[in-house]
């Protein structure tokens, strides 16, 4: 009989499951997926129904489940921070108090209950911390690393070292809270206008447009040591007592309140953007290189929220004395999940661990998939039009054939992705080369602001021709900056080079810096995904057609979502996402969906209901 171990990340934000048999992933996938609420925070019963039906087991047949934090050692956290601010501020405080206090002391009671009738195993409640750690050495290609996580903050901590070697995760130093890079960045998102927790890629996106003229006052409100560690003054912050994240005394020292979410970005933005990256740049390479001083290992792995920061990340594989570096491409609470279940596997029940050369993520590929059966009874009780091409080299090639006509295309196949990227499953993809197509993508399908670049994928073979990367180097995940090869750049005239500087944002989105303009960014950097066959299977294929036939082996690859909605998750909500966008083609699996082919009155009505 196989032993089954559950994690479960969730009551914060960004829930999750992961099931593990016998010490390997099955199953991973985020709550939000199927509730359709983003980040969504509650207990992830829908992604715990998928996981076991993936499976084809009954709760009572899992043994361990896996909480990915202490509860009772946050909520210790959280009243002591809230007792500063109580004498003052004592309405908000009883209920931060209340709400955390209900959702964290009777958890133990609780959790069998969530989880179901005929539940019987161990429940077991590990640091989220440790969790991080775990989520970053198991899976890993590497049998001992350096480990280093860096998060807002778990129960006290927000940032750790350690080693894993073998079946073992040892933290070694930590830093606690409210010092904390992540709470920083978060705080410089709000200030800029974004949501926490969800607008930090947009302060990352933003930054190569202006230039670090605020250092010296980010240095006012934080300071990093030798080792990396990052010391706030809580006079500039606000977030103790639960309110704002920025104090009144941080916007006289930048001259200006926090910018309105939705306001027009102006160059004072650009550059407190360009200044607190930089400073989060400097924070993990210092981070880095202590780690490296400690322990003195070729490789690193990472895990926490920070370790998205996939510019960061850039500057750690150039410039770091790693030899070797793999970030959980589910790096955030949603990756805890995961590495919960791992901790329990191989240091509760001390079971040994496998060594993958490329990894054990699968290529995050773990979520779920769909039937054809299942699509076409969905597309023909709906009243759409498509065709059903069993055939898959005449499928890639009527699909390759429409993305170099410039169709913005939705492709749908295999299982899902887990962690915040589409990687070849649930992605929109489109030809890079059009000078539009960045901008088309951005406000009449992903409805966000225009300034976001998109990543690039690109055939894992030809990634050093096209990309700053050594020869054979893999990037699966989409975690790591490189710059755009010399030999793909154009040069800019003087008119083009006046209007890159130009402090309308709008004048420099409209300089073309390369042969493949949709996925360079003002800076000539691009996130990029390289594909092989082994983990990305028909996407790699549909790549290599693309390649034979225009000459070019990159498409642009971005999340199969709108603005403010979760990653498409079943063939119904691609199917929306299709008909209320101004998306071009649907491909789910064999059924190849044409906009213009779609009855009007059918496309009215989701537009109508959007």
């Amino acid at each position: 009989m196989p032993t089954y171990v559950i994690g479960i990340s969730a009551l914060y934000h960004d829930s999750a499951i992961a099931l593990l048999r016998d010490g390997e992933v099955v199953f991973a996938a985020q709550e939000e997926r199927y509730s359709r609420i983003k980040n969504h925070s509650g207990f992830p019963a829908k992604a715990l129904g998928q996981a076991l039906a993936h499976e084809g087991i009954h709760i009572s047949e899992v043994a361990y489940a896996a909480y990915y934090e202490n509860p009772w050692t946050k909520l210790s956290r959280i009243v002591e921070s809230q007792l500063t601010s109580a004498p003052n501020h004592y309405a908000e405080f009883r209920s931060t108090m209340e709400r955390w206090t209900r959702r964290n002391v009777s958890l133990d009671e609780e959790m069998p209950r969530w989880l179901g009738e005929g539940w019987r195993g161990e429940l077991c409640f590990v640091e989220h911390h440790g969790s991080h750690a775990a989520a970053a050495f198991y899976p890993s290609p590497f049998h001992e690393a350096s480990v280093i996580t860096l998060d807002a903050v778990g129960e006290w901590t927000t940032s750790s070292l350690g080693v894993g070697r073998g079946n073992r995760v040892r933290i070694t130093h930590e830093r606690s809270f409210p010092h904390s890079i992540g709470m920083l960045y978060s705080a410089f998102t709000s200030y800029l206008g974004f949501e926490v927790n969800e607008g930090e890629y947009k302060v990352m996106g933003l930054a190569p447009y202006g230039k670090p003229r605020y250092l010296d006052e980010v240095a006012l409100v934080a300071e990093t040591d030798e080792t990396g560690g990052v010391s706030l003054d809580m006079s500039y912050f606000d977030f103790l007592r639960g309110g704002r994240m920025t104090s009144a005394k941080l916007h006289t020292l930048f001259g200006r309140p926090p910018r309105a979410a939705e306001a027009r970005l102006t160059e004072f933005d650009m550059d407190v953007a360009a200044s607190i990256q930089r400073f989060c740049e400097e924070a993990v390479l210092k981070t880095a290189r202590y780690a490296h001083e400690l322990d003195g290992l070729p490789n690193l792995v990472m895990a926490g929220g920070v370790a998205l920061n996939c510019v960061a990340n850039g500057r750690l594989a150039r410039e770091s004395p790693f030899e070797k570096i793999w970030v959980q491409p589910a790096a955030g609470d949603a990756g805890a999940a995961l590495g919960a279940a791992l901790l329990v596997w191989h240091q509760h029940l001390g079971e040994g661990r496998t060594v993958r050369p490329n990894d054990s993520q699968a290529g995050s590929l773990l979520g779920t998939s769909s039937e054809l059966a299942e699509i076409e009874t969905y597309l023909l009780a709906m009243g759409a039009r498509f065709e059903r091409i069993d055939d898959e080299a005449r499928l890639l090639s009527t699909v390759a054939q429409q993305l170099a006509e410039e169709k913005i295309t939705g492709w749908f196949a295999g299982r899902m992705e887990y962690g915040p990227r589409s990687l070849g499953c649930r992605s929109i993809i489109g030809d890079p080369r059009p000078p539009s197509m960045q901008s088309r993508m951005n406000l009449s399908i992903k409805f966000r602001e225009s300034f976001r670049p998109f990543a690039p994928c690109v055939l894992a073979e030809h990634a050093h021709e096209c990309f700053e990367v050594p020869a054979g180097e893999d990037s699966p995940y989409m975690l790591f900056v490189s710059h755009v090869q010399d030999a793909w750049r154009i040069p800019l005239s003087p008119e083009d080079q006046a209007r890159s500087e130009d402090p309308d944002l709008m004048v420099r989105l409209g300089v073309q810096r390369s042969r493949i303009p949709a996925v360079t960014h003002v800076d000539y950097s691009a996130r990029i995904q390289t594909i092989d066959e082994a983990r990305h299977g028909r996407f790699y294929r549909l790549l290599r057609r693309f390649h034979a036939l225009t000459g070019c082996p990159v498409l642009v690859n971005t999340s199969f979502n709108v603005r403010g909605e979760p990653i498409v998750c079943s063939p119904e909500d691609a199917f929306h996402c299709f008909l209320k966008t101004d998306m071009d083609c649907l491909v789910l699996e064999n059924f190849v969906l044409r906009k213009a082919d779609q009855p009007e009155e059918l496309i009215a009505h989701v537009k109508d209901a959007y």
